[in-house]
């Protein structure tokens, strides 16, 4: 598989709907960026739609689509979650969330009806969403001399880098985001300009 720096997510909240046997999955997508915001987001809609039977969520984090988990909130095991991170993995997204509500309607619908009906109301919901695409990238600090900060400017107009933080004294320190791809060139660049040191800052 070829490297990729980029990545797809969703751009703003979405809503889908699937009805069946009166039945109704309302389904919710959130772009999100940890953990602490995904519980967050599950207990809100918990509480928004606490008559509802079943609260089922499927989530994926990070640009290389490692960190996920599906959760089926008490319906027949694999009938919920999966489906639903099965419709994240087709739309290749990540940083994302989907969580669909079910208002039990009377009739029950077994596995193979529960396992579409979850799927139709994540489709719907991505269907619905506005897809945008991401560009990794990491963050480097740079401490240097006032003296070199022709060099360094110069350096940033030439890879169009974007500058998060600043500091220009006697003694300057910028903070750089620079995307994956160009790295090693970027700091070998860096590296090259007297009177400044460059490291990488590690996401804790």
């Amino acid at each position: 598989m070829e490297y990729t720096d980029t990545y797809k997510t969703i751009g703003a909240p979405s809503e889908g709907l699937y009805k069946e046997k009166g039945s109704k999955f309302i389904a919710y997508a959130f772009p999100v960026s940890d953990e602490q915001q995904i519980k967050e987001i599950t207990a809100r809609l918990k509480k928004e739609h606490h008559s509802a039977r079943h609260h089922c969520f499927a989530w994926r984090l990070g640009s290389d689509h490692q960190l996920f988990r599906v959760n089926d909130d008490g319906e027949p095991s694999g009938t919920a979650g999966r489906p639903i991170f099965g419709q994240i993995q087709q739309h290749e997204l990540t940083d994302i969330l989907v969580v669909v509500v079910r208002y039990f309607g009377g009739i029950l619908l077994g596995t193979s009806g529960l396992t579409n009906a979850y799927k139709q109301a994540a489709s719907d919901v991505l269907t619905n969403a506005v897809i945008v695409e991401k560009i990794v990238e990491t963050a480097i600090e740079v401490k240097f001399d006032y003296l070199a900060m022709n060099d360094f400017m110069t350096l940033l107009k030439e890879f169009q880098l974007e500058m998060q933080e600043s500091n220009f004294d006697l003694s300057c320190r910028a903070k750089i985001l620079v995307r994956k791809q160009l790295i090693d060139i970027v700091m070998e660049k860096l590296e090259k300009i007297d009177k400044l040191s460059a490291s990488l800052i590690v996401d804790n």
